[in-house]
């Protein structure tokens, strides 16, 4: 059985000098490093360039993903990304609108989880081709479930986007929404495939799963699983990423074995000990599965085990990619499409998402509070839609009141002659005229909570 590792990112002839060996039952089957349909081609003298971006997986689902591709190009047309309509009646009515099923509709409910801040929502946008969802560099940027919809062709991707998984005891300390615990685990329940995603640039998370992340895994054995390394971009020494896929799937992909090892070892190298991923699977390192229901709690040993576990060795494929590039996310797009089932669409080709206009203005509001204030002051904000309405020209006029907890806070949000809250207004607009596709004015304005 054959597999392939793609990747846009591996310039390094360094790369090259390790190689992935998949083993099972005494049989060995070698991973080949291409660049899609072409061969490895030299970029210098001792360089090699491959692209694009980036999977490991097995040789007949890569043959699934080639014919899809031909089918592509033989007839398909190209179908804008959809807009959030401004007014929360027509988007109300949008989703409740009877779905223009194709002749032969596919669908897959895709969950996106993982530890917060590793980029499920900047992942989520692309996918769709718009902004709808926020982003910053802080925690807890996504506060509740929202859902995506990517169609194209006679395939309906629906793409759930949830809060990172955190613990009871986060939620209390920094008085989050309980919304934090609940939602990432009712939407895992509802998915057709899960998608853990890891910042492999944090070096505390790169080579360890989320305990979290490991008990909604645990907790759903039933349901396939694909591991995605984000964030790649980041990573220096690129011949590390295999090392990391190595530790967070427990040296099994696939249900094969893989094994990391030097092409070319000089004679008089030690034999150095196999890695403890490397060991026959067995009850002990296997993690648990099977005996878990989907909806129960995982008793005292399953979860003694899952803390002392570092991966999950029951991924179907994993993927290296940065969020932030279309073509690495491309390749993640035509993984999603390949593996849609036969099933009637649940929403019509024009919707792109469930949220209410004002929910993703909000949000993007709270982005803006996020990126450019200090420490728990964004956290503390509340907002109040004050005025939303169309101009004469069509434009959208829309006035937000932000109340702040502290007076300090207040002085904080209005900046220097009121150039802080007048920054976050301007680039709110923008962001928001991007996803109502007109000209976007918004006022914000700044009260002290009482």
């Amino acid at each position: 059985m054959a597999f392939r590792v793609c990747s846009r990112f591996f310039r390094d002839s360094a790369v090259l000098s390790r190689l992935v060996v998949v083993s099972a039952r005494q049989e060995s089957a070698s991973w080949l490093l291409t660049a899609g349909n072409a061969a490895c081609s030299r970029g210098g003298r001792n360089t090699f360039i491959f692209t694009p971006a980036c999977f490991i997986t097995s040789e007949a689902f890569l043959n699934r993903l080639m014919k899809g591709k031909a089918a592509e190009a033989d007839g398909s047309f190209y179908r804008l990304p959809a807009s959030v309509l401004p007014d929360s009646g027509e988007q109300l009515s949008l989703l409740l609108r009877h779905p223009d099923q194709p002749d032969n509709p596919k669908v897959l409910k895709v969950a996106i989880i993982g530890a917060p801040n590793a980029g499920k929502s900047t992942l989520s946008n692309q996918l769709l081709g718009r902004k709808v969802f926020a982003v910053s560099k802080k925690v807890h940027t996504t506060r509740s479930r929202a859902l995506g919809v990517l169609t194209e062709d006679d395939t309906q991707i629906i793409l759930l986007d949830t809060p990172g998984l955190t613990t009871v005891s986060k939620v209390k300390r920094h008085q989050l929404e309980k919304t934090l615990l609940v939602d990432p685990w009712n939407t895992v329940k509802e998915a057709d495939l899960m998608v853990v995603l890891v910042d492999v640039a944090d070096r505390w998370m790169c080579s360890r799963l989320d305990l979290e992340v490991l008990k909604c895994l645990a907790q759903h054995p039933d349901t396939p699983a694909i591991l995605v390394l984000n964030k790649i971009d980041l990573v220096k020494a690129k011949d590390r990423l295999l090392d990391f896929t190595a530790e967070l799937t427990c040296g099994v992909v696939n249900g094969r074995r893989m094994r990391i090892r030097p092409v070319i070892k000089p004679p008089w190298a030690e034999k150095r000990p196999e890695r403890e991923s490397e060991l026959p699977l067995d009850e002990d390192n296997a993690g648990p599965e099977g005996s878990a229901e989907p909806n129960s709690v995982l008793s005292k040993e399953q979860l003694k085990a899952l803390k002392s576990q570092q991966g999950w060795p029951h991924f179907k494929d994993v993927f290296m990619l940065s969020s932030v590039d279309r073509d690495d996310v491309e390749t993640l797009k035509s993984y999603f499409m390949a593996a849609a089932k036969p099933g009637s669409w649940q929403y019509h080709s024009e919707v792109l998402t469930d949220q209410s206009p004002e929910e993703v203005c909000t949000n993007i509001i709270r982005e803006k509070l996020l990126e450019y204030l200090p420490q728990e002051v964004p956290y503390s904000m509340t907002q109040s839609v004050e005025l939303w309405q169309e101009g004469e020209s069509g434009e959208l006029d829309i006035s937000v009141k932000l109340y702040a907890k502290k007076d300090t806070h207040m002085r904080m949000v209005i900046g220097t002659a009121g150039q802080m809250v007048a920054r976050m207004a301007r680039e709110a607009s923008e962001d928001l005229s991007h996803v109502f596709l007109r000209e976007v004015k918004l006022k914000l304005s700044v009260k002290l909570r009482k």
